[in-house]
């Protein structure tokens, strides 16, 4: 593991977490869940079935008590969080390799651990990288192994964003693969305890504009990058994702209306998610089996 040596690296010099191994059987409520979130007319995915790509996220959730949260809802301990002060964090992008699909029903096991520390100097100060590696197993198999990329700062951003924001305006695109959508605050509630995201920016307005500067609601991440993948699960359901990549580039609030959309060529297709002011929201790109 590489450790940063500059203004945030004495805090991480000595920080090296061990691996972590977690199991659980993999209900199928979480997929019905997020099927009907989804507005889709029957659970994706029931048990004995795939589960489709970065829908694992549903599952292995760390509940921390109420007393362990901080202010901003984010927990203040955690095995691989990075001892850094007035930590913020924020969710960068990730890599995901597809060696076979984890099927729901069955018990799978996490395998968790930090591969990579670095520190980069960003236009608003110096910022953490932290990579968590996890390899999913089944059946004695090794499914999938996935990369996230977590940044943390010390201190707030002073992040530029829209002083207001227009539900009216709608994005355009000619890409061949579309999926409109204007995520409101019930949504982002329904996806916060989904996936036991605590973080107040996305259900508590007055402390996302009060005090985090946002001019509403943040639209969850990881709702970015699902979207963007229901693009290729309807659009190409016979094909097998072999390997995916994102990137969060930068926020979206809501009552903006978001387009996802994508392109196919060969054996890869990219996808992007756009408002009227950003074409790139968030990227992927995914390659097929």
């Amino acid at each position: 593991m590489h450790i940063a040596q500059s203004g945030l690296g004495p805090y991480v010099e000595s920080w090296n977490p061990g691996a972590v191994e977690e199991d659980e059987v993999l209900s199928p409520a979480p997929a019905a869940a997020l099927s009907a979130l989804l507005n889709q007319p029957e659970p994706v995915a029931a048990t004995g079935d795939p589960l489709p790509p970065l829908w694992h996220w549903l599952h292995f959730l760390q509940w921390p008590a109420q007393r362990d949260l901080g202010d901003d809802g984010h927990p203040r301990h955690g095995h691989f969080l990075p001892p850094v002060p007035d930590r913020q964090r924020m969710f960068a992008g990730g890599r995901c390799e597809v060696v076979e699909p984890l099927r729901v029903g069955e018990p799978a096991r996490r395998i968790s651990s930090v591969s990579t520390v670095t520190s980069k100097q960003g236009s608003t100060g110096e910022l953490l990288f932290v990579t968590v590696r996890g390899e999913y197993v089944q059946q004695g198999r090794t499914r999938l192994v996935e990369e996230q990329d977590i940044v943390y700062r010390s201190g707030r951003s002073s992040g530029q964003h829209p002083a207001d924001l227009d539900a009216s305006a709608t994005p355009h695109a000619d890409a061949a693969w579309q999926l409109p959508l204007q995520p409101d605050p019930t949504l982002l509630f329904r996806f916060s305890a989904l996936t036991a995201n605590a973080h107040r920016i996305h259900y508590d307005a007055p402390y996302a504009t009060g005090e985090e500067g946002y001019p509403g609601l943040v639209v969850h991440g990881p709702l970015l990058v699902l979207s963007m993948l229901e693009l290729v699960r309807r659009n190409a359901p016979d094909r097998q994702v072999r390997s995916l990549s994102y990137r969060l580039r930068r926020p979206a609030f809501v009552g903006e209306q978001l387009l996802a959309t994508g392109a196919f060529a060969d054996s890869n297709a990219t996808l992007q998610i756009a408002t009227h002011r950003e074409q790139r929201h968030a990227t992927a790109e995914v390659t097929f089996a």
